[in-house]
């Protein structure tokens, strides 16, 4: 799809399948079923898939998926991995390769957007690009407390922190880019805005994981601070809404952006992952 004068293609960053009571949270199955496909073992697929943001002049990577030869037996088990990464094979159909990739900017740490920072060695998957990441989803990262520790992973440092950029509240790292701090599923959560040409989109990550979440009440049990969740959707739903953005996903396995009608309650457009 395109934003104004930015080109947005999703690369295949491995495929998850995850238990569907950790992904809706308290919601009941009878009620989130109806909008979000399970198997008969609960789980709901759930896609790793960066965003490549193509500007012109700059190479983006939004996210890095789960890696590639990184997960354990164990890991791959318990969290229903059916694909590992092949950013490199999707960077060669836009005749691309990873050091070719300018910034990468990190919505939060978690393993499942993170892992493929680096290989199995710890050297920089994109060894060019400064790396952003809000300061405080670093630092927990480096040194996660009795809960997080399950999902900030050691392994996911690497060469790349020589090429670090930390920043606290908003961050434009290329004009028309905003990184914004929501917190939520982390301490240290982001979205990412674009606006080009008088085009509008948004990256609101895993504080709107997928379609099926746009009830600001619906949100995982993995979030730290659930209600921070609630409170950053309930505003910027609404929001976004209203001003026609287009919100862009990296879980949904089967939308790559929406648009929603005014009052942020249904989905008015939609650009499928097929198409």
């Amino acid at each position: 799809m395109k934003v104004g004068a930015f080109e947005i293609i999703a690369l295949n960053g491995g495929q998850t399948q995850m238990d569907g009571g950790a992904i809706f949270g308290v919601v009941p199955k009878p009620l989130w079923s109806k909008k979000y496909p399970v198997n008969e073992n609960n789980q709901v697929p759930l896609v790793t898939h960066p965003l490549l943001i193509r500007t012109g002049d700059k190479n983006i990577i939004i996210d890095t998926g789960i890696g590639r030869g990184k997960l354990s037996e164990k890991q791959i088990r318990n969290y229903g991995v059916t694909e590992e990464s092949k950013i490199g094979e999707a960077l060669a159909k836009q005749h691309l390769t990873v050091e070719d990739i300018d910034l990468v900017l990190m919505t939060h740490m978690h393993f499942d957007h993170a892992t493929g920072l680096t290989d199995s060695e710890g050297k920089a998957i994109f060894p060019n690009a400064w790396h952003y990441v809000q300061q405080d989803e670093w630092h927990e990262f480096i040194s996660p407390n009795i809960r997080s520790k399950a999902t900030y992973w050691t392994q996911n440092r690497g060469t790349y922190e020589s090429k670090l950029i930390l920043f606290e509240d908003e961050i434009e790292p290329y004009p028309g880019i905003k990184m914004k701090h929501t917190g939520g599923h982390s301490f240290g959560h982001c979205i990412i805005e674009f606006q080009s040409e008088g085009e509008k989109a948004v990256h609101m990550a895993d504080i709107l994981s997928t379609t099926a979440h746009i009830n600001p009440l619906w949100v995982t049990a993995y979030d730290d601070y659930p209600m921070q969740s609630i409170r950053e959707k309930e505003r910027l739903t609404r929001q976004y809404a209203a001003e026609g953005y287009w919100i862009l996903f990296y879980h949904d396995v089967s939308h790559l952006a929406i648009k929603l009608t005014e009052d942020g309650k249904h989905i008015m457009s939609s650009i499928k992952r097929d198409e």
